[in-house]
């Protein structure tokens, strides 16, 4: 298993937005998808719909520059979909950055898609078998290809399609004159319905993207669900029965923004009462509390006020640099560090600090900052982690999938410690980040921190029961 396991590639954690009915539709998305641009910075589009014509456009890079001398009157229409990407190992490149545009005889689909598909390679050779042709390698073209091999309406034909897929998925389906909306079955993916002033629906991965538009938030989407829009209005359906709330915990702990709500719970105040319970779970004695920017602000001001230390700014970060967690190669990754964070040598010279961040990955950040606190002049660096230690490969979007990646999967916490040369780490408890967190009992994903996949890694193609029709 362990073998399999580490030949599997890597894939994308992205961000989706889309918008119904409204007259500037295509300039909507561009601001929704700077408000996600964290959720992927490596390519960004947008297709938009007349009624008639679907248009895009996209590009490598991020949202302000893919759309920096863009003319949106190319991009006219009520509706429209977006996408930012974020991809790795290999993966990158124009065509697949999303969203994908297909032409058919019986008119054109626009689909984008966050997550990913685990029995992917399965389907793309099942597919291949009888006579599909791949233009990209992103698990996403593979729902455009099972659509037209079904017969009904659209909705029907989806609704079809989506049970071949294992996985965590969100997608968005933009025809001529409708929004299609599907979630996976485990609802592991943020997704969330708002609305516009005009009445306009909007959807997104995350609800901070409501905020930089003016909408009002309506509600989340129900995993295995079906969203039809059209003028007549919204639809809602189920393609599954067997359908489970398992919200993906690295949501709360690392991808979303602060200011966005995750099926009703403030991702700020989950984070400040990670901070809370690690304080107490794990104290240590120190002259100041610094969170690493930006990551592990929110959890260093509930550390400081359970432990009753000083919150200091001790660290500033260079605005203008990207999240070293998705830099595509270790190389990059260790050479961002340092020029996306300084440390204050006035502030923390001769100090002993708690240094707090929202996990450690590959270690490759964590060490890098202990490195410039203590040039800074730090006496002591006291490590503690909002979060359990991540033993375990994701296989739902994230970017770890390898054992190799890491640090904790084959070092013990004192090994890690030794390595980022700390003077002590600690990590939350499992019990302790669930708590904080406030979640429902069984209704989240641990894998990567307990191993426990709530999805079947792999679904061989049983060539007696699958005949794609």
């Amino acid at each position: 298993m362990v073998k399999t396991i580490e030949n599997r590639q890597h894939h994308e954690e992205c961000g989706v937005f889309g918008i119904f009915n409204h007259p500037d539709a295509a300039n909507i998305v561009f601001h929704a998808l700077n408000a996600l641009q964290h959720r992927g910075q490596e390519g960004a589009g947008i297709i938009a719909s007349d009624g008639s014509n679907l248009r895009q456009r996209k590009n490598e890079g991020l949202v302000r520059d893919v759309f920096k001398h863009a003319d949106f009157s190319i991009l006219k229409g009520p509706h429209a979909i977006g996408h930012v990407r974020y991809s790795t190992s290999g993966h990158g490149g124009i065509m697949n950055v999303q969203p994908l545009l297909f032409h058919s005889q019986t008119g054109s689909l626009g689909l984008c898609h966050n997550g990913n598909i685990v029995n992917a390679l399965e389907l793309k050779a099942h597919l291949e078998q009888q006579g599909s042709i791949f233009q990209t390698t992103s698990d996403t073209e593979i729902i455009a290809h099972l659509i037209k091999r079904q017969r009904g309406t659209l909705l029907e034909r989806l609704k079809e399609s989506l049970l071949y897929l294992e996985g965590a998925f969100a997608f968005l389906l933009l025809t001529e004159d409708e929004l299609y909306i599907a979630l996976d079955k485990h609802g592991l993916r943020p997704l969330s319905l708002g609305q516009m002033p005009s009445n306009a629906w909007v959807v997104a991965s995350e609800t901070c993207a409501f905020e930089a538009i003016g909408a009002t938030f309506v509600r989340d989407v129900h995993p295995g669900e079906v969203i039809r829009l059209n003028l007549q209005g919204l639809v809602s359906d189920k393609y599954a029965e067997d359908c489970h709330q398992q919200m993906c915990m690295m949501e709360y702990v690392y991808f979303a923004r602060p200011d966005s709500l995750i099926e009703g719970i403030s991702v700020y105040h989950a984070r400040k009462a990670c901070g809370r319970r690690l304080a107490v779970e794990s104290p240590a004695e120190a002259d100041m509390v610094i969170g690493v920017p930006d990551s592990g602000m929110s959890a260093a001001v509930g550390y400081s006020e359970a432990a009753q230390i000083p919150l200091e700014l001790g660290m500033i970060k260079n605005k203008s640099a990207g999240r070293t967690f998705i830099e595509p190669s270790q190389d990059l990754r260790e050479e961002a560090v340092g020029l996306k964070i300084s440390a204050i040598r006035s502030v923390v010279q001769g100090k002993r600090v708690v240094l707090i961040d929202d996990s450690i990955v590959r270690g490759t950040t964590i060490m890098q900052l202990i490195k410039l606190l203590k040039q800074a002049g730090a006496t002591a660096i006291h490590v503690r982690i909002a979060s359990p230690e991540i033993r375990f490969p994701c296989f739902y979007g994230v970017d770890f999938s390898t054992y190799d990646e890491l640090i904790s999967a084959h070092k013990t916490s004192r090994e890690v410690k030794d390595i980022i040369q700390a003077d002590s780490l600690a990590f939350l408890s499992v019990k302790g980040m669930v708590d904080a967190v406030g979640r429902k009992p069984n209704q989240h994903c641990l894998a990567c921190f307990n191993g426990r996949y709530p999805i079947h890694l792999y679904q061989p193609i049983d060539e007696a029961n699958l005949e794609i029709k």
